[in-house]
């Protein structure tokens, strides 16, 4: 099920909207289906041989020991 990007054409939000299959859909501000479909980039990431999976790792945010504990949902057996 694709995450679509939408603006409004009758309020102007912006918003994201996961697609279920014959599902139309609508603005969560204002209700109507007048909506434009944005571009937008998928996100994907890849890690190497030597880099961390979980970002916060990488970054020093989160604690080695969460990480191995599974805890922070992106254990990477470290």
């Amino acid at each position: 099920m694709p995450i679509y990007e939408y603006v409004c054409r009758d309020c102007g939000d912006q918003f994201e909207w996961l697609v279920r299959t014959g599902e139309a859909p609508t603005c969560p501000s204002c209700g109507r289906s007048e909506l434009a479909k944005q571009l937008s980039v998928p996100a994907a990431h890849v890690a190497g041989a030597r880099e961390a999976i979980c970002p916060a790792h990488a970054s020093g945010a989160c604690q080695e020991a969460d990480c191995r504990g599974g805890r922070c949902g992106f254990a990477d057996g470290r």
